[in-house]
This record gives C-alpha cells, structure tokens and sequence, in this order.
C-alpha cells in the first residue's frame, strides 16, 4: 500500500479548478481537502490543527494548504495568516492571477512558494512535493549538532535559529535558505545553485526573482539583531559575511 506524500487543502472558489487540481494530487498519491471558502476552509482546518503531531486533535494532519488568493468571502493571504498562527510549521503555497511584483511579494511575505494562473498541473504537483521536502520534518528526528555561523546557530532537530542568543522567527522557507548559506560558510552561492538546491528548480524560471525576495526577507529580520551579515556578489550569488 502506497503512503501519502502528504495533506493538501486545496482553497480553491472555482470548482472546476478545484477537481483539476484534486484529481492531480490524488494521482499522486496525495491525500486531498477541498474548500471552496475562507469559512469551509476555517472548518476542515479547525479539525486537524494545531500540529497533529502533538495528538492536540483528531482528524487528518494537513501538510500544506494551496491557497487561492482571491476568494468569495475573503483574501486567501488572510486565510493563510490565521492558518499559520495555529501551526506555524505549515507549508502556505498561493495560487495568483496577478504577476505584478507587488502581488508576489505580498504572497512570498509569509508564504512558501506561489503559483501564477493558468498554470501546467504538473509544475504545480512539482512544487507542492518540492515545498514538502523541504518544510516538512521526518515524524522521528536524530539529535543533531547546531549548525554555527558567527553569532548565528541553527538547530537542525527543532528548527530553531538564533543570532548572538537571541530567537529569530524564520517561514520554513527561509530556513531553508538560511540553512544552505551557512552550510556553505563564506562562499558565495550562486543564484541557480540556490534556486536549485532551495526551491528544487531543475530550470531557472525566467526573470524569478523569488531568491532575491527571500534573501531581502532573511535580512530584514537578521539584521535587526546585529552588524548585515549576508553578503550580495552582483550577478553571482550570495554569501555569508
């Protein structure tokens, strides 16, 4: 018997999308919620969170919920907010009509990837396994040895992260990021090797600039806290100071 990958709730208005992008997963082998509404959303989630892994509720554990950013009786990027504040750990990837930068900053503010309609149903299913990969922990972790970087320190079995002592509020996603520079130490990484190792791009999209958005993210919130530590080789890539 095959096991899931994982839980998707898809949030999706459009009924005809929404059984697309079920009858996808499932043939992947995912397990599939479907809400049409912020409230219907609210519900299904109201019975599977807070982390299932704790045992707090029953109900199927939801690993990542695909969210429509304009919704009937709301703004799927709210939904995602107050979805998030119930279990931090949970993966948000929003489905857009809108390409400006503003909108896909906005989505990238919190979230952990995004998807631009009309999309190709294979690249979705792709970048909801490859958010998986890297957000989701094994059920049963071995003890590991922080990860240390200058005043920084990565906790690689809770998924922690402090700098000169003090706790630093990553997304999965930026964890990530911030996990492959400071394994890379002082080298510069390039951009495609980011994208590649990061966010499971085997091609890099034209014109992404979803390194950039992240790295401005890790920044804003590192910097906060002491003397800029990530360091911009113009045209190549980034690094750790």
């Amino acid at each position: 018997m095959t096991t899931a990958p994982g839980t998707v709730l898809v949030v999706e208005d459009e009924p005809s999308i929404a059984d697309v992008l079920a009858i996808a997963l499932r043939f992947h082998h995912f397990e599939v919620m479907i809400a049409g509404t912020v409230r219907e959303a609210l519900s299904l989630a109201g019975r599977t969170l807070p982390h299932a892994r704790t045992g707090s509720r029953g109900g199927t554990p939801i690993d990542v919920a695909l969210l429509d950013v304009m919704l009937p009786d709301g703004d799927g990027r709210a939904l995602g907010r107050e979805l998030r504040a119930q279990r931090p750990d949970l993966a948000l990837v929003f489905l857009t009509a809108r390409d400006a930068p503003a909108e896909i900053v906005g989505a990238l503010g919190f979230g952990d990837d995004y998807i631009t309609k009309p999309f190709d149903i294979d690249v979705v299913v792709a970048r909801i396994t490859a958010v998986l990969r890297r957000t989701r922990p094994a059920d049963v972790l071995p003890q590991r040895p922080p990860l240390r970087y200058g005043d920084l320190e990565l906790d690689e079995t809770t998924y922690s992260v402090h700098r000169a002592g003090r706790t630093v509020e990553l997304t999965p996603t930026e964890y990530a990021l911030l996990r492959f520079l400071v394994r890379n130490g002082g080298r510069i990484v390039p951009k495609e090797q980011l994208l590649r190792h990061v966010w499971q791009y085997e091609h890099t999209p034209p014109e992404s600039t979803v390194v950039e958005t992240y790295i401005s993210y890790l920044r804003r919130k590192l910097d906060a806290l002491g003397p800029p530590v990530i360091t911009t080789r113009r045209g190549v890539g980034y690094g750790l100071a």
